[in-house]
């Protein structure tokens, strides 16, 4: 019984400050990074969950030296350029990171032996397509399961600059030609649709070959091949995504308060926020700043009695699409029909989560109607759940499982819900800080 979740009721109100674990996302991008660059590179609050953890693993074995000092400050000691060590069949396991498994791959592009990544059960039935595709084109070759891990990379040694059209709005897919960029002699050139750009900010703060032309619906990025990268320091702050569970719990728990510290505001991480202040929820961002081109802030969030529902813009999409589930939650507290569309990327992640999004509201007692990539949801401003509800055989994907503590303690009930150690892949503190607020 030790990996499930119980709760008998709703949370009672509460007024707290959080500092919430470093952004997952900057976790990885730097850790990839620093691996190669030319001498030490350190970072502080990053995020030790599987994923990161996953990737420090991997990066170990193409022969990289990892060190946490006594201050819990993560040291990367970079190879350089094409400088991995490692030995024949190498096998690099992602385990359920697909932002690992699909960059490193951008990384491996110059690797003369074949390296084959490996991942979970869920990771396993995702598509790998999306990479594979552009990454041939600089001269790889792989052997996959239909597209889908186990993946064997077999790198050249001469890596083509490439011309590319990325139309999923995938973060993932842009990152790794991007970082496979930087082996070519030459200038590569992507035309993206619009999706998260920490690589891009991490790439103009290292003074990397970076040029990007931004457009209504896409950017035009521009990348070179380079000798040599510089050690990055970096002080990584709060994931906007773990906060968001957060922002929700306290804006459904109407009289509670809660001020969030040094969160990653980045304009292409914001759709929550800006979801969230259509549908009335009170958020306001306090100490902004700016730091190696990131955009933080403080974040102050209030209980609210009633929420307004939403046509949601398709174009809110790329910069939410880790957020909805728990976004459907406050669609279903509100007032009237809530609309979302354009989402079939939503069942591209750790398991199909819009219709583990549907399935959650239909258990609470909300209707909802789908179609391949849309929802529309019948709001109830006075939902309160008075029935026993379990959650299990999701994959164990981590959000559905925060997405249904979240719905547990906004609105009663006596809930089940099973593999609780799944938060261990993006966010190990969470039932730590429930346990804290429940006080």
């Amino acid at each position: 019984m030790n990996n499930f979740f119980f709760s008998k009721s709703a949370i009672k109100s509460f007024n707290t400050t959080l500092t919430i674990e470093g952004d997952k996302s900057l976790s990885i991008r730097w850790a990839l990074l620093a691996s190669q660059a030319s001498g030490k590179s350190f970072a502080k609050n990053i995020l030790k969950s599987e994923d990161v953890l996953s990737t420090l693993k991997c990066l170990k074995k193409l022969g990289v030296k990892i060190r946490f000092n006594k201050k819990n400050v993560c040291e990367i000691k970079g190879l350089g350029i094409n400088g991995y060590r490692h030995k024949k069949a190498t096998v690099l396991n992602a385990g359920n990171s697909g932002t690992l498994a699909r960059l490193i791959l951008g990384l491996l592009i110059h690797s003369p032996d074949k390296i084959k990544i490996i991942g979970d059960k869920s990771l396993s039935k995702r598509d790998f397509l999306r990479v594979i595709e552009p990454l041939e084109k600089f001269g790889a070759k792989f052997i996959s399961n239909k597209n889908k891990l186990p993946i064997i990379i077999k790198g050249t040694k001469n890596p083509k600059p490439i011309k590319y059209s990325e139309n999923k709005g995938s973060a993932q897919c842009k990152t790794a030609i991007m970082l496979a960029s930087l082996n070519t002699k030459g200038t590569t050139i992507i035309k993206a649709k619009k999706s998260r750009n920490h690589t891009e900010l991490l790439f103009k703060y290292l003074k990397l070959p970076i040029k990007v032309i931004k457009k209504k619906n896409y950017d035009l990025i521009k990348t070179k091949g380079v000798k040599k990268i510089n050690p990055l320091n970096y002080q990584i702050p709060s994931d906007i995504s773990s906060c968001a569970f957060f922002i929700v719990l306290t804006s459904l728990s109407y009289g509670s308060k809660l001020f969030l510290k040094n969160v990653n505001v980045n304009p292409s991480r914001v759709g929550v926020l800006r979801i969230l202040k259509i549908m009335g929820v009170k958020i306001i961002y306090k100490n902004i700043r700016y730091y190696k081109g990131e955009k933080t802030s403080d974040i102050y969030v209030e209980g609210r009695k009633s929420f307004k529902p939403i046509n949601c813009p398709s174009s809110l999409n790329s910069s939410a699409i880790d957020e909805f589930l728990i976004i459907f939650l406050v669609a279903a507290k509100a007032k009237g029909i809530s609309y979302f569309k354009d989402l079939s990327e939503l069942n591209q992640k750790e398991s199909p989560r819009l219709k583990w999004g549907s399935k959650i509201l239909n258990l609470i007692g909300i209707k909802t109607i789908t179609t391949k990539d849309s929802i529309k949801i019948y709001g109830n401003p006075n939902l309160v759940i008075n029935k026993e509800i379990v959650i299990k055989n999701y994959l164990k994907d981590h959000r559905v499982f925060m997405t249904s503590v979240i719905a547990a303690l906004a609105f009663g009930g006596k809930w089940t819900i099973q593999d609780r150690n799944s938060i261990k892949t993006s966010f190990p503190s969470f039932l730590k800080i429930i346990k804290k607020l429940k006080k």
